[in-house]
């Protein structure tokens, strides 16, 4: 005996709303949300009758407003009379400072580290292994200061490079200085530049030099990549693949030269003047300390991922590798990591988006980054708490979701391709 499921027949009645099972799911969904909606809106009106109440609306005209406050380490020029607004984008930018150069030192250590956790060597994989277990089982906060009061009280003072026989020199041929007050390198000039742009009201300028730099140096990547394809397609049809390298390097590096030139770049060299070392680029110890415990701690995380993608392939790549007679280090880079990608990216987009928010405890330090002055100082001298936290967010928010995206973009690259 066969039975089957009745199918509701006949017109539309509300009542199938609830008792059909073709509209129950989507009634459900459209009240949930509808309810959420409710208390969204509940919430917001309520907050908005408490501000009214306490004579402080909503308000972004403080935004204006001269800052009154000093950035210590800052990527544009900087006036203490300058509006919140442009603090609040040069802590942006130092953010992202941050934020880049750890996702970049962490990805490498933490690359290097993963693989030589697997390493045969008994020694080499257990000191790995004391790494991961010490850096990830501490607090980010304290390896921030430890390594801020490492570089101040190991580091020698200014003071120290004077003299006839100076008890500190400089490095690489007297062009960086490391002191307790930071590092002084070279900075780029350029004595026929091209100016900035102004934009988003002034709080920030665009340098044409940097935009001229990078778009030749993009086309020239570019260019390269199209001959690197060319090759490709060669070494298909014919079996023989075409030497490129120095063609390749060229169209990278001659018109990016040629540029230079064209802008008269050069060097400005830091030099001790007074009680400091005048010219060059500041590194503060506070970039540098949270820099670096950002890109320790991060890379013993990394470490692991690395370590369990390379486990997830199987040993029989390897063997079929070592049978054609590559190398260890060659089948590792080119047959292991490239399909350990698949599974490492995933969890890698997570790391990188701890250490763009980890990089809020900046503030322990003495780094002004957008914690430290749009919710920092900002927030304090203005009252506006609801503003300054709100925009906060929602930065951070945004930052987030462009790391997302450009790592899950990478990601579908990367994957297999279903035929």
């Amino acid at each position: 005996m066969t039975t089957s499921a009745d199918v509701p027949s006949g017109r539309f009645r509300l009542s199938m709303l609830i008792y059909d099972s073709r509209y129950r799911s989507l009634t459900i969904q459209t009240v949930a949300l509808i309810g959420f909606l409710l208390l969204i809106g509940w919430l917001v009106n309520n907050t908005l009758q408490n501000l009214s109440a306490l004579g402080k609306p909503i308000d972004f005209t403080f935004l204006s407003e001269p800052a009154g406050y000093d950035i210590n380490q800052r990527l544009l020029e900087y006036d203490s009379q300058d509006s919140h607004w442009r603090a609040a984008v040069l802590g942006l930018l130092n953010t992202l400072l941050v934020a880049v150069l750890g996702c970049i030192a962490a990805t490498i250590l933490g690359v290097i580290i993963g693989v030589l956790r697997l390493s045969n060597n008994w020694l080499v994989a257990r000191v790995m292994t004391v790494y991961v277990e010490f850096f990830r089982n501490v607090p980010v906060l304290l390896w921030i200061v430890f390594i801020m009061a490492i570089l101040i009280e190991t580091l020698p003072a200014p003071r120290a490079f004077r003299g006839e026989n100076p008890e500190a020199s400089l490095m690489l041929y007297d062009t960086v200085a490391v002191t307790n007050r930071g590092v002084y390198i070279p900075e780029p000039l350029f004595s026929r530049g091209l100016g900035d742009v102004p934009m988003f009201g002034g709080a920030i300028e665009i340098s044409l030099d940097l935009m001229a730099i990078l778009i030749v140096l993009a086309g020239g990547i570019y260019a390269a990549h199209r001959v690197k394809l060319r090759a490709d397609r060669i070494q298909e049809t014919t079996g023989d693949r075409p030497t490129t390298w120095y063609l390749r390097l060229g169209l990278i590096f001659v018109p990016l030269l040629i540029v230079l030139v064209a802008l008269g770049f050069h060097l400005g060299y830091p030099a001790l003047k007074g009680f400091n070392f005048q010219g060059g680029t500041h590194l503060r110890n506070s970039l540098i300390a949270l820099w670096l415990a950002l890109s320790l701690y991060t890379a013993a995380f990394i470490a692991e991922i690395v370590r369990a993608g390379i486990m997830a392939i199987s040993k029989g790549q390897s063997e079929a590798a070592a049978a054609l007679g590559l190398r260890p280090n060659r089948t590792m880079n080119l047959v292991i990591l490239p399909q350990a990608l698949r599974v490492i990216i995933p969890p890698l987009i997570s790391q990188y988006l701890n250490l763009t928010k980890n990089s809020s405890l900046a503030i322990a330090v003495g780094y002004m980054d957008l914690t430290g002055t749009l919710m920092g100082i900002t927030l304090n001298q203005t009252g506006r708490e609801l503003e300054t936290v709100l925009m906060g967010m929602l930065v951070y928010l945004m930052i987030s979701l462009s790391i997302s995206a450009a790592m899950n973009f990478y990601n579908n690259s990367v994957k297999l391709k279903e035929r």
